[in-house]
């Protein structure tokens, strides 16, 4: 689609106050590398969540002046330490929706899951926003399709937050430009459509929360560090791959294939981190044990269950619903004691953002 179809026009202020929300993501091919603003080096898929979610609510109020202006408030606190990211966001999306001038925005947002931690909070939060930003341009301009407006805020999400443009609709979606994908684009994500196997309506993700911290290198600057990566090329060319050979795989449900990308595309992400100028390692000692069980268990009890990393620490196991009392009782006795506190969250594949 021609960017020129995502400028939308000025209008009058309106009093106007809405609440979206929308879930984070668990990237199964993995998007480590940009070009201009949130260009992807290569495509990425992803399960969209279902309970690890933020929650946005924007009171728009017109201002007299024609300025702009914007208060953030997380868990019910004025945080001002956000707004340089989120001025960031604004003065990217801007041109696209002009008619944002003019109004002060009162942001209210809350996660259910800790935030800067490598659970794709930045997805979550800037898809939310960008919903509460399109129900007003949908009242402002009403004869926008649903499938325009959906399209939209995926690509004013991916302005604030690559990876937030695949947190808009469910169950799986893929970002960036695929030859086998005629509608895929850079610009925005897309929903994997008809043909997906079943037992990925319903497939579980249990994160294992092994540090809840903010990381020691945030996701913006690991992306910047792939510039002077000497294996970025290879890399790219690699998850480009794997997406292809993914694709099939989500229709006919080969869960022992689906692993074996999985795993590996988690693997590569990070050593990319490993091999980045300067380096750096997000895994903690704990990630390498719960890996290791993770293996013990699929050698000896044939269960197909596996595992896979965002940017951190923390382990996101995955497996089908059918298996869920047997693997519960494996992460209880097996796996919680290396997550911080004992803390876990048992999450599953959900259906996409809503407003509530």
């Amino acid at each position: 689609m021609n960017l020129n179809a995502f400028i939308s026009k000025a209008a009058a202020p309106v009093n106007f106050i809405t609440s979206w929300e929308a879930p984070s993501n668990i990237a199964l091919i993995k998007y480590w590398g940009k070009k201009d603003i949130q260009i992807p080096k290569n495509p990425s898929l992803s399960f969209t969540l279902s309970s690890s979610v933020t929650k946005t609510s924007v009171n728009f109020k017109p201002l007299n002046s024609g300025n702009f202006d914007f208060d953030f408030f997380f868990d019910g606190t004025l945080r001002p330490d956000f707004n340089p990211k989120l001025l960031t966001f604004f003065k990217n999306i801007e041109y696209y929706i002009p008619w944002i001038n003019g109004y002060k925005l009162i942001i209210k947002s809350n996660n259910s899951f800790p935030h800067s931690s490598g659970i794709a909070s930045s997805a979550s939060a800037m898809a939310a926003l960008s919903l509460c930003l399109m129900d007003l341009e949908n009242y402002l301009f009403p004869k926008m399709s649903e499938a325009f407006f959906y399209q939209k805020a995926s690509f004013l999400a991916r302005l604030g937050s690559g990876s937030a443009s695949r947190s808009i609709q469910g169950p799986v979606t893929i970002w960036g430009e695929n030859k086998t994908l005629k509608n895929s684009s850079n610009l925005f994500a897309i929903s994997f459509g008809d043909g997906l196997n079943k037992i990925f309506n319903s497939y579980q993700d249990t994160i294992l929360l092994v540090d809840k911290g903010t990381k020691s290198v945030s996701s913006s600057k690991g992306h910047d560090l792939m510039h002077n990566n000497p294996f970025a090329e290879n890399r790219f060319l690699q998850a480009s791959n794997n997406l292809d050979s993914l694709l099939p795989i989500m229709k006919s449900g080969d869960l022992e294939s689906f692993i074996k990308i999985v795993e590996l595309e988690a693997l590569s992400l990070h050593a990319m981190m490993m091999t980045s100028k300067p380096y750096f390692i997000l895994m903690k000692p704990n990630t390498l044990e719960i890996i290791n069980k993770v293996w013990e268990l699929r050698t000896s009890q044939k269960l197909p269950i596996c595992f896979t990393l965002d940017a951190g620490a923390n382990v996101h196991l995955l497996y089908p619903l059918a298996y869920k009392k047997d693997i519960s009782a494996f992460i209880d006795q097996e796996l919680k004691v290396f997550c911080q506190n004992g803390q876990y969250i048992s999450d599953q594949v959900g259906k996409g953002a809503i407003k509530f």
